[in-house]
């Protein structure tokens, strides 16, 4: 036959946690720790989870919890096996927290982890804990009349680990905060170790004080180590963001608010009810002097915002101004320039091509590059007004049916000579009769532009022109053996003044305004540009696409 359990009282718990001989003020205390640690561990945990501090404060709090809610068991229950259980597991679990609150500091200040060496030793000196557990070297008995187990002596070596890691972390804390420099960082440090020393300290009170008096009721005010614990906390991540975790001051108040005034639920004496709601005063004090504050703070955020915008449009519209001004003086100055180096360009090439009688051979060369280099300057000057043109939308185009192949076919053979004196190929291969509506005079520039181009690139090889249609549009595309592009280089090619790393070391006169010009005149006639190139030393193709007429 089975022994007979042994029984407090008549009256068994409800749901576990729920009896009528337990005195309301345990469910208060209860409460208050579990929804607070809960609370801090969850937002914390969530907010980062891949922080080292997070997921340190959140497993450190578990324990804590565990206990808590082992301890409202054990108040209701009135069975003596139970209570023995339950009892010796928190003796075992209750330093865990003190030993991961001592890790929480020490990450929290050294911003890495301990070493294993030192993670070895703790669990060498918690080991004696698990050991003892479940022998009567940690419970050797259990009262009957007053349902509480008898705690053996050697149950009290929880308190001599939770009083170390007290002193230790005050120590260290002390230590690490004489020989910080920021004065951010000292006051993280001391603020963070006054709290979790605070909440430990209380706590670990509490239960000593039970263990000596086996007054449990009265021990129970350990558990008002929490709110302090969750004061400091929240005053951390609100001022310094810890944890990396972005939180407003009125959602710290507001959550504490209403777990004071829910709890009252669980009050019955008067008592206990005034120094909530004295409580609950002056949290609505300081949440209303930090709501008025918040509010005048962004009214005035608000007024230096809009004078602030004032201020910028002001700025933008003179910017604005000496936008079109500049604009109007590159206009004007090319116009000017362009005159004298088309002069220039005529008489060296009517020298060159005889018109002024038989020239000197030493001279030839030097006319030469007359020529040449006020050809150069001739299209970079073009490039200038035609940008100067394009952002005063001074623009004009004149749209007529084009023949694309015959176009290119032109230019080409026009460019031909050129191409043969640098010792290069050129290739056609243009299909007939493609016909698009465009500007003739544009898109012989884009075109003339774009073979110039690979000229001035290819030091050796061929240069191809290709005309062909698509389904509903035509391609004419223009390719390369020369100096090739890098990857990175291509999303950036038709930007304004952009250019190749080593593109100077080819074309000295380059501005990278040539093909900004093209796209947006091809941009200006419904199509589109584009560059493609295998990267360095492998040549480039530029591709014109145009809807088919």
């Amino acid at each position: 036959m089975a022994p007979e359990l042994a029984l407090c009282f008549a009256e068994s718990a409800r749901y576990l946690v729920f009896s009528s001989h337990v005195p309301k003020f345990i469910y208060y205390s209860h409460l208050t720790a579990l929804v607070l640690s809960l609370l801090i561990g969850l937002f914390v945990y969530f907010k980062d989870r891949k922080s080292l501090t997070n997921k340190i404060l959140f497993w450190s709090l578990v324990p804590f919890l565990i206990w808590v809610f082992f301890n409202i068991i054990i108040w209701a229950s009135n069975r003596s096996d139970l209570i023995m259980f339950l009892w010796s597991i928190q003796i075992m679990i209750e330093p865990l927290t003190y030993i991961g609150m001592f890790y929480l500091v020490y990450v929290f200040i050294n911003k890495h982890d301990v070493g294993l060496t030192t993670k070895v030793i703790t669990g060498i000196i918690y080991a004696p804990l698990i050991i003892i557990t479940p022998t009567i070297y940690s419970l050797a008995g259990f009262d009957l009349s007053l349902c509480i187990p008898i705690e053996s002596f050697y149950s009290y070596y929880t308190y001599v680990l939770e009083l170390s890691a007290i002193i230790g972390i005050a120590f260290y804390a002390l230590f690490r905060y004489s020989k910080e420099q920021s004065t951010n960082i000292k006051k993280e440090i001391l603020l963070l170790s006054l709290g979790v020393i605070a909440f430990l300290l209380v706590f670990a009170s509490g239960n000593i004080f039970g263990s000596l008096t086996d007054d449990w009721v009265t021990s129970q005010f350990g558990l008002f180590g929490t709110p302090i614990f969750a004061t400091f906390i929240g005053y951390l991540i609100i001022r310094y963001r810890i944890f990396n975790v972005k939180i407003l001051a009125t959602q710290v108040l507001v959550t504490s608010l209403w777990i004071l005034v829910a709890s009252i639920l669980f009050l019955r004496t008067i008592d206990t009810v005034r120094i909530i709601v004295v409580v609950t005063s002056v949290l609505l004090l300081i949440l209303g002097i930090y709501l008025v504050k918040s509010v005048k703070r962004e009214v005035e955020q608000r007024e230096k915002i809009e004078k602030l915008a004032k201020e910028l449009e002001k700025a933008n519209e003179r910017l604005k101004e000496l936008d079109q001004l500049k604009s109007e003086f590159v206009s004007m100055a090319t116009h000017q320039i362009r005159g004298p180096l088309t002069a220039i360009k005529g008489y060296a090439s009517m020298m060159r091509e005889g018109d002024y009688g038989d020239i000197p051979e030493n001279l030839k060369g030097t006319i030469d590059i007359i020529y040449e280099s006020s050809n150069a300057l001739t299209v970079i000057v073009q490039d200038f007004l035609d940008i100067s043109n394009i952002e005063q939308g001074k623009m004009k185009f004149d749209f007529s049916v084009v023949d694309l192949s015959k176009l290119a076919y032109d230019v080409a053979e026009a460019l031909a000579p050129n191409i043969e004196q640098k010792g290069l190929r050129l290739k056609l291969e243009i299909e007939p009769d493609i016909v698009v509506e465009a500007d003739v005079g544009k898109m012989r520039q884009i075109i003339g532009n774009l073979i110039d181009n690979a000229v001035k690139y290819t030091p050796k090889g061929s240069i191809t022109v290709r005309v062909r249609k698509l389904d509903k549009t035509m391609r004419l595309e223009i390719s390369d053996t020369g100096v090739g592009i890098k990857p990175e280089t291509l999303p950036k090619l038709f930007q304004k003044f952009s250019r190749a790393e080593d593109a100077s070391k080819a074309n000295v006169l380059g501005t990278g305004l040539g093909l900004y010009v093209a796209k947006k005149l091809i941009e200006a006639q419904n199509g589109r540009i584009s560059a493609e190139s295998e990267g360095e030393g492998k040549g480039a193709a530029f591709s014109v696409e145009l809807s088919l007429k």
